[in-house]
């Protein structure tokens, strides 16, 4: 699973022996119009405007619950240095949605700290839309969200309210089954 690896390299400043040295040229869309923009407030303070240039992003299909996930960070150099992953519920291959129930998970990489919904009743995004690119079974996904309650941290203390956030970002549905 992409987002797994991505998950795991995001825990990590160390490259792993043998692992692929990373370009310097990163882009969440060929296309161009990648992004992500977010409001965090709380254990983690940051108005987050991030360009498709110098942003990594990935997106999959994911089977339970059936829907969607989305990662996103900044390739070097953001303060703070943050992944955020967002599974969205019942998202299905090129169709828009509305009121979609989101899970959020927000790291701060190089750290311990990692905070998250823990479901998706806190989080919602109120429209979602699909543009097909260039590969089979892939998408452009733009999404326009709100949290009404704070991601928790899942060790030790504290609590990040993400109030809205927007992204587009690709998602790949080769995984999914019929």
């Amino acid at each position: 699973m992409i987002i797994i690896g991505f998950l795991a390299a995001a825990t990590s400043d160390a490259a792993a022996p043998g692992a692929p040295v990373k370009s310097t040229a990163v882009a969440c869309l060929a296309s161009g119009d990648g992004y992500l923009r977010a409001k965090l407030a709380g254990a983690v303070d940051a108005n987050i405007d991030w360009p498709n240039s110098g942003t990594r992003c990935e997106g999959e299909f994911r089977e339970k619950p059936p829907g969607v996930r989305l990662s996103f960070q900044r390739a070097s150099g953001a303060k703070p240095n943050l992944l955020l992953v967002f599974g969205l519920t019942g998202v299905k291959e090129g169709l828009s949605a509305r009121e979609v129930k989101t899970n959020l998970t927000v790291i701060v990489q190089g750290t311990s700290r990692i905070f998250g919904t823990l479901g998706d009743s806190r989080c919602t995004v109120d429209s979602l839309t699909q543009r097909p690119l260039a590969a089979e079974h892939t998408y452009r996904v733009e999404a326009r969200g709100f949290c009404t309650q704070p991601a928790h941290a899942v060790r030790g203390k504290g609590d990040v309210l993400v109030s809205t956030f927007e992204f587009a970002g690709p998602v790949i549905y080769d995984a999914q089954k019929d």
